[in-house]
């Protein structure tokens, strides 16, 4: 079993902001592959189910952002699985919009949701980082992170989950190369 989390805020009001894309890949994950239904367990929302032959625990922490770890680091203990079994789904301010890349371990870059998992579990889970774009200002960055997606990125947004979720049975093989390539040809514009 493999436990995927998506980091975001709990609420409607957060939906759509940029901080929120890990649940948007959750919800994408969830409805495509028909997993089941959402049960609380963890301190956040819970579905089961299967991406390829790959058992699938999608987790959205229902703890605010900066405190994720907690939840994650429920799931992995109830399940008593190690860290290498995690893939978390996260917005990047240094990727470029709507760009996505993968790898295990690395630096925090400012993330309140990774820094809490890295206090609870360390450093080397692996990171789908979706790029959001840095809005050019160091001052402007909250305000870019907890805003929604504008009018016209939503036919990007919608076209970038879908290729996630076209291309999730790479992820859940473990073939982390394949994944960003054959996204990255669904994504050329």
């Amino acid at each position: 079993m493999q436990i995927w989390t998506g980091l975001g805020n709990p609420g409607p009001q957060y939906a759509l902001h940029r901080h929120n894309v890990g649940f948007m890949v959750c919800d994408l994950l969830a409805e495509m592959y028909d997993f089941g239904p959402v049960q609380k367990k963890f301190s956040g929302w819970v579905q089961e189910g299967r991406i390829g032959n790959q058992k699938i625990l999608l987790l959205k922490p229902a703890t605010y952002m900066n405190e994720s770890g907690r939840s994650v680091s429920e799931a992995l203990r109830f399940y008593k699985l190690d860290v290498d079994t995690l893939t978390v789904f996260h917005d990047e301010l240094d990727l470029a919009p709507f760009k996505v890349k993968v790898r295990t371990g690395g630096g925090l870059a400012g993330h309140n949701g990774l820094r809490s998992i890295n206090q609870h579990l360390g450093p080397d889970f692996r990171r789908v980082r979706i790029g959001i774009g840095h809005p050019g200002d160091k001052e402007r960055v909250t305000g870019h992170v907890l805003g929604n997606y504008a009018k016209s990125e939503m036919d990007d947004l919608a076209d970038m989950l879908a290729a996630i979720g076209a291309e999730a049975e790479w992820l859940a093989r473990g073939d982390d190369a394949r994944f960003m390539s054959e996204l990255a040809l669904r994504l050329q514009d």
